[in-house]
């Protein structure tokens, strides 16, 4: 098969697919990568000696932060030198946090050119091209080899799409045999439907979420087998209240409170829970 590549100009197939469009103007925010730059300056920190560290609140943007990846990370037992794709990647943070921590060589996908770009020059910044490349695409078209990757890693991507089935028979098409599906997702509780706004919706017209149940035997159809699979909705439930300097804000301003009070409904009522898996692929 011959790789396609993409490039921050040219995005093939996004405006086609399982409601990409509307997903990509949700989630567009322009300059945030300079956003992101000032308010380090503000908080006093050396442009040119960044760490992940430094950029720890400002670009996870997945529920439990730097934190949730490293317990994903230890979870799959990730080692040095695997090929990583990350799928909605987003800002980069998980990315970079698996290259310098864990030793891999990372590839990132997202919908948001936005996103990508800052992701870019984030990377750039840290210096870490050599091990993190970033790419604009969507995850139902994934413009990579069969088998390319020895894992394939998503934190908190999939809610937007309602084509589950195909989303995960991509992920099993890109991996090696015996290669790792490594995740964090939100999912349905017993009670339904969520309360809204939450972080990737305003409605359920873009919210798609399965039971655990549900995600379980659709994923296994696909041709995993789950090793480890941990309800982590306490260990990722968000503050009370706001602040200003991390990323969810940067995304959601003043929307943020709303996302909260909804959050922490959907935590108490079991109307969502997330969950942290790993799966191999047969």
């Amino acid at each position: 098969m011959e790789k396609r590549i993409i490039k921050i100009d040219k995005i093939d197939k996004i405006d086609k697919i399982d409601k990409a469009k509307e997903t990509k103007h949700y989630w567009e925010r322009n300059n945030i990568g300079q956003a992101i730059i000032d308010l380090l300056i503000k908080e006093g920190k050396n442009l040119k000696s960044l760490t992940i560290e430094d950029l720890a609140l400002l670009d996870h943007f997945h529920a439990g932060g730097k934190g949730a990846t490293i317990r994903l990370a230890k979870l799959a037992n990730l080692k040095k030198g695997m090929k990583v794709l990350d799928v909605g990647g987003g800002l980069g943070g998980a990315a970079r946090t698996l290259a310098v921590d864990f030793g891999c060589q990372v590839t990132t996908i997202d919908l948001t050119e936005s996103y990508v770009e800052a992701a870019r020059m984030l990377t750039t910044m840290l210096g870490l091209n050599n091990q993190v490349k970033h790419y604009v695409g969507n995850a139902l078209d994934l413009p990579f080899d069969d088998g390319s990757f020895d894992v394939v890693w998503t934190q908190n991507s999939g809610m937007n799409i309602s084509n589950k089935e195909a989303l995960y028979n991509g992920f099993y098409r890109v991996l090696q045999k015996e290669g790792l599906l490594v995740f964090q997702e939100p999912m349905a509780g017993t009670v339904y439907p969520p309360i809204f706004p939450v972080m990737w919706a305003t409605d359920s017209s873009d919210s798609f979420l399965l039971t655990q149940s549900e995600m379980r035997k659709l994923i296994e159809k696909a041709g995993f087998q789950m090793q480890d699979w941990n309800d982590i909705t306490e260990k990722t439930s968000m503050p009370n209240s706001i602040n200003k300097n991390t990323i969810q804000y940067l995304i959601m301003g003043e929307q943020l409170k709303l996302i909260l009070e909804s959050n922490h409904r959907n935590s108490n009522e079991d109307r969502v829970v997330m969950v942290q898996a790993v799966f191999h692929r047969l």
